[in-house]
């Protein structure tokens, strides 16, 4: 059985989101926090970052795939699909 992988979803300091993969989302929220993340995170102007959500996938091209379908939505589209996963209401208001 191969081991789990899964995408997360930062909320940065400038309102914007990001979203990876990896197999382990604590050890690489912290790489993002230490400024040593991908391209994206490192910016100042970005920190602090807020885990907003993670989910599990069986696989890592299953973990690709929905990193690459939540980046390809809209603003509007990501929100409503936070939403429709679990992040409440209220912990999105207060990021926005």
């Amino acid at each position: 059985m191969s081991k789990p992988y899964y995408i997360y979803v930062l909320y940065c300091a400038d309102q914007t989101l990001y979203c990876g993969f990896t197999d382990d989302v604590k050890k690489r929220v912290a790489t993002h926090q230490a400024g040593k993340g991908a391209k994206y995170t490192r910016v100042k102007k970005r920190h602090p970052l807020t885990l907003l959500y993670q989910e599990e996938f069986a696989d890592k091209s299953a973990a690709l795939k929905a990193e690459y379908a939540f980046k390809h939505q809209s603003r509007r589209q990501k929100e409503a699909y936070l939403l429709a996963h679990g992040v409440s209401p209220e912990k999105l208001q207060g990021c926005f």
